[in-house]
């Protein structure tokens, strides 16, 4: 046991964010340490006018956080991973990475009970650009539309019938409760899940190793390992959260298998696909067989 520190959180302060920081809290309590939350408002949280892609990408949800651990007003941010840029600014590092929820996407509509059973030029809400090529190639025929806002804003928008379906992370509805609210949750074969989807990741500043032996009996190193190779396909596709970019991995036994999808969102409803399976032992070994799925998309006209 690491001895005692007093520790200070940066989250976000949306319901879900709450719920993880928390999370985080109370684990670390358990283990003897004394925390505190430090809830802040964030750029990511402020614009919801226009898409992540055309404002920054999903960056804009951690950088004052980073900015309370360059100052010294907190120890370590938490992160829904798959928000976190692929690579992180000079000074800070990803310290753990938690058990994964469940990765796969959800459905989610008051009328219909699921993908199929939405009518020709149904109305579907999604704030991802890999959620609209992966819903296109599924079914060309719906209008997807862009939805921002927190997990409640979102859910508030789909009640007010703004639209017929809406697509979130299973994971943030599980934590938040609200697993009733799913129709349908995607198998992972026909919605790839984003890189880091469902996993919990910890950033701190890269020299505080006291912060990160307090954290090390929270990592997950299977997950890390996954998510490790994971964010390997993103970085190598040129980093870019708001990328029209899938990449997931599976252990079967001691073997990672690594899928990735990549469509146009501008062109046809198709999709450039990629596979290899490995058995790493380390996150260089991870991130080897996420650049090699990288490489196999290019090859397949991706970019």
């Amino acid at each position: 046991m690491t001895s005692s520190q007093h520790l200070v959180i940066a989250t976000r302060e949306s319901r879900l964010a709450l719920w993880q920081a928390g999370h985080v809290r109370d684990l670390l309590q358990a283990q003897g340490h004394r925390v505190e939350l430090l809830g802040m408002t964030t750029q990511g949280d402020q614009i919801l006018d226009r898409s992540l892609s055309k404002v920054g990408g999903k960056g804009l949800f951690v950088k004052e956080l980073e900015t309370a651990l360059d100052e010294g007003r907190a120890d370590l941010a938490v992160h829904s991973l798959k928000d976190v840029p692929m690579e992180l600014p000079e000074g800070f590092r990803l310290a753990c990475v938690m058990l994964r929820e469940d990765p796969r996407d959800a459905l989610v509509s008051v009328r219909y009970a699921n993908l199929a059973a939405l009518p020709h030029g149904a109305v579907v809400g999604t704030s991802s650009l890999r959620r609209v090529v992966l819903l296109r190639a599924l079914r060309p025929d719906l209008k997807i539309e862009a939805l921002r806002g927190n997990l409640d804003t979102r859910l508030r928008k789909l009640d007010e019938g703004q639209y017929d379906a809406i697509v979130l992370a299973a994971a943030g509805l599980k934590r938040l409760g609200l697993a009733s609210r799913i129709r349908q949750l995607f198998d992972v074969t026909e919605m790839l899940p984003a890189a880091g989807q469902g996993a919990l990741g910890i950033e701190i500043r890269s020299q505080h190793t006291a912060v990160a032996d307090a954290l090390a009996p929270l990592a997950d190193n299977a997950t890390w390992l996954a998510v490790s190779a994971e964010r390997a396909v993103s970085r190598a596709m040129g980093g870019s959260c708001s990328m029209p970019l899938a990449a997931h991995a599976v252990w079967h036994g001691s073997q990672l298998q690594v899928d990735a999808a990549w469509g146009d969102p501008d062109g046809p409803a198709t999709l450039v696909k990629a596979s290899t399976a490995g058995t790493p032992g380390s996150h260089a070994e991870a991130e080897a067989l996420g650049t090699q799925v990288a490489a196999q998309l290019r090859a397949g006209g991706a970019r």
